[in-house]
């Protein structure tokens, strides 16, 4: 086909127009471009500068921990944390920088984080473990023979320092160090300063620009609000470990508080949270330009516990006092009282309403890192000790009920068996009763509750002698003596319950006269404070097993309550308990009971009871008993009881150390049941009747 002038006319013009098309969008392209890269390329380059996005991590709040009414005992408040970012300056420039800060934090009194273990003057390290010193050696490609200044200055040639003062040299190299163990970018910041005091964030954000890649941040601080209460049932926490550390890092890092102690051990992982993601902008010169919350950040679970805020603080005061009273000769005679502890339970439900242990401590100085100074002191006195789980004690005279139970359930004795007590023991090494001791003469025939009213040690010894051992120590770990109440904190002590066994274990031969101190709480017995007032609480409640806890719930970010069941299983795992515990019922006879419990009423209610003057004429009708144990040169005092007589509720244990009569510790059970059961204790009157300070077991 032929294409006429027409056609191919029309063809040339549509390719011109075409063309010049082309030639325009590409004229105005290049025109566009040279906008952007010339004319506005400086402008541009800042801007997309400004939007690369840096992250940091969103500290989450850890989990609050609240007393049974929901008073919170350890909560959060608001702080400032101090990061770095990466920027493009040189090591000299970097080490100048972090000196200015550090110079700025320590005016304030701010703490940096500091973990390179090595000290100068002397250069020495701070952990001597051979086998962590290679692998950090290693770590830091430093030869394995080096010394600790061999380290120090191997170190300082690699961040290269160029300060000659050895003090300036070692808090740069703290911070270099931090970064080369954690690792920072333009996009990943490392953490310097946690807790930054106020006047610190306004000087550092004063001079911003002139500490390229500082971030500012806002993060949760933990706060114990009530000072020292319940220090030992709380726990602390503290930074990391490296031991901590390991298998963790996906979840830790290294300037992380893990619970160390307590509660806060324990429910470590239910506390802590789930930290989230802020995404900052930061120009190239490290100046912040925006900000945003790219994944919000998860608060750890609330742990609510069973003990009363109010009922704690009673019971911490009246045992401070109590001590101080024995110690300054406040009752009729004077002693070296210095420690000791108390458990208060309800008695129908094994809840703990208050512990404490004396002497005590402040958890809130270990948040940041505690002084040497306090921390010496601290281990001087013992006061990190939880007294009521992890100490054991010989029992004395509380125990004495143990021995009437085994002897009314065997038989071996009724509720109207009388014993004549004629103050020497005429079999095995002739053991003497405290009374004759004091008096000259033994007590007179007695029944069951007449002996635990006055505390007879002639008619237990006679008691333990028609049943034996074994059956004293089936009864005594029937009502959970020597095992571990499973309460759930770490360090419990098991205690131990004298036996046969016992004294096997040690090659020694079991004889009549162990059994007779086994009798009265002696020999190999040895108990906590907590297992004696789950005793008691089981004695009150007519014999039956409870099952101690300071749990009443757990409940996470999104109001979800943790059953009981998942509870005592994060539990068991966490402290490797046994969960099949036996719970045999021996089915206590409740007439053999009642007799035990007439006994104890007569201690604190009739005249001749060895806690009477503490208790005549109280508003609540109590039953207790008192306990005097001496170990070596050392003597303990007890007071176990519980209240109301006719429908008990609690029970409270109290043991003092270095005391020359158990009675005197009833005071402080006195105080604490004035508390639950609402009294005003101005109106108590308070005798100061001599008692006997001698004897050696009551």
């Amino acid at each position: 086909m032929k294409l006429d002038k027409t056609d191919i006319r029309s063809s040339k013009i549509k390719y011109n127009i075409l063309s010049m098309l082309v030639y325009i969008l590409g004229v105005i392209l290049l025109i566009q471009l040279f906008n952007l890269q010339i004319i506005k390329g400086q402008e541009y380059r800042e801007q997309s500068n400004t939007r690369l996005t840096r992250e940091s991590v969103l500290k989450a709040a850890r989990g609050n921990i609240l007393d049974r009414t929901g008073n919170p005992i350890v909560s959060n408040t608001m702080g400032f944390r101090l990061d770095l970012y990466k920027t493009k300056v040189d090591n000299q420039t970097l080490n100048n920088t972090i000196l200015n800060i550090i110079h700025i934090l320590e005016k304030n009194g701010d703490k940096y984080y500091d973990n390179l273990p090595i000290t100068i003057n002397p250069f020495e390290f701070t952990n001597q473990d051979e086998e962590f010193l290679k692998k950090w050696k290693k770590r830091n490609k430093i030869d394995e023979k080096s010394s600790a200044e061999d380290c120090f200055y191997s170190l300082k040639q690699k961040y290269e320092i160029q300060s000659n003062d050895i003090e300036e040299t070692r808090k740069i190299m703290a911070i270099r160090y931090e970064i080369s163990q954690n690792g920072y970018s333009n996009t990943k910041a490392v953490e310097i300063c946690g807790d930054l005091s106020r006047e610190s964030v306004m000087e550092l954000s004063e001079k911003n620009a002139d500490f390229a890649g500082i971030d500012i941040v806002t993060e949760p601080i933990v706060s114990y609000t009530s000072g020292n209460l319940a220090s030992h049932i709380l726990g602390t926490v503290g930074k990391i470990d490296q031991k901590e550390l390991e298998g963790k890092e996906n979840t830790y890092d290294m300037n992380d508080l893990i619970g160390k102690t307590g509660i806060q051990y324990v429910f470590e992982d239910l506390l802590k949270g789930k930290n989230g993601i802020r995404q900052i902008d930061m120009d190239i010169d490290g100046t912040i330009t925006g900000e945003y919350i790219a994944q919000e950040a998860v608060a750890g679970s609330d742990v609510v516990l069973t003990i009363d805020s109010n009922l704690q603080a009673v019971t911490e005061k009246a045992l401070k006092d109590n001590i101080t009273k024995i110690s300054t000769g406040g009752f009729s005679s004077r002693s070296d009282a210095d420690a000791g502890a108390v458990c208060v339970m309800n008695v129908k439900t094994g809840e703990i309403l208050a512990m404490a242990s004396y002497p005590d401590y402040e958890p809130q100085l270990f948040v940041n890192g505690i002084s040497n100074e306090k921390y010496n002191e601290y281990q001087q006195t013992a006061a990190l000790y939880n007294r009521a789980i992890s100490g054991a004690y010989a029992p004395g005279s509380i125990f004495k009920m143990i021995t009437a139970i085994a002897g009314l359930e065997s038989g071996a004795i009724n509720t109207n068996t009388t014993i004549n007590d004629t103050g020497v023991y005429p079999h095995a090494h002739k053991p003497v009763c405290w009374y004759y001791t004091e008096y000259g003469r033994g007590h007179g025939p007695l029944n069951v509750s007449g002996a635990i009213k006055h505390s007879c040690n002639y008619f237990f010894y006679e008691v333990g002698n028609r049943i034996g051992i074994d059956t004293i120590e089936k009864y005594a770990k029937y009502f959970g003596l020597g095992k571990k109440t499973q309460v759930e904190l770490p360090s419990e002590s098991s205690g131990k319950v004298a036996s046969r066994a016992i004294a096997e274990s040690e090659n020694r031969t079991w004889y009549v006269g162990e059994t007779l101190s086994a009798s009265i709480g002696q020999s190999y017995n040895n108990f906590t404070p907590i297992q004696m007032t789950k005793y008691i609480s089981m004695l009150a409640n007519g014999g039956k097993n409870i099952d101690v806890s300071l749990i009443k719930s757990i409940i996470d970010s999104n109001g979800n309550e943790m059953s009981k069941q998942d509870i005592d299983k994060f539990v068991n795992e966490r402290l490797g308990f046994d969960s099949n515990e036996n719970n045999e019922n021996l089915n206590i006879s409740q007439e053999n009971l009642q007799a035990i419990l007439e006994g104890m009423k007569g201690v604190t209610s009739e005249s001749g009871g060895t806690a009477y003057s503490t208790f005549s004429g109280f508003n609540v009708e109590v039953a207790g008993k008192t306990g005097t144990a001496q170990v070596g040169n050392k003597t303990n005092g007890w007071f176990a009881g519980f209240a109301p007589y006719e429908n008990p509720e609690i029970a409270i244990v109290v043991v003092v150390e270095n005391v020359t009569h158990g009675g005197y510790t009833a005071e402080v059970a006195r105080d604490i049941f004035a508390e639950y059961f609402g009294m005003n204790a101005n109106e108590i009157t308070e005798t100061q009747e001599a008692v006997p300070s001698t004897q050696i077991v009551r």
